[in-house]
């Protein structure tokens, strides 16, 4: 990056975030739903993930993703 040159960023959105974080809440939920051996919340944090699944193909989390450009000429000790 010294050369100014954009190599990229793997970020994303604030959107793209937003239905990461869905997903994860209904993990947390559902699993504290199992560790109760309480169905009803499984199926709640189950509800919730499919949420966040429906919000992540709405916002097209996938074309968060930048590719980096090449690393041509770059040292062994540059990867460290």
């Amino acid at each position: 990056m010294a050369d100014g040159h954009n190599l990229g960023n793997h970020g994303g959105r604030a959107s793209s975030w937003l239905a990461v974080t869905v997903v994860l809440a209904g993990f947390i939920v559902g699993g504290v739903g199992l560790t109760m051996a309480n169905w009803l919340i499984v199926w709640v944090g189950v509800g919730v993930i499919v949420l966040g699944g429906v919000l992540a193909l709405v916002f097209d989390i996938f074309s968060d993703v930048v590719i980096d450009a090449p690393r041509a000429g770059m040292r062994a000790e540059d990867h460290r």
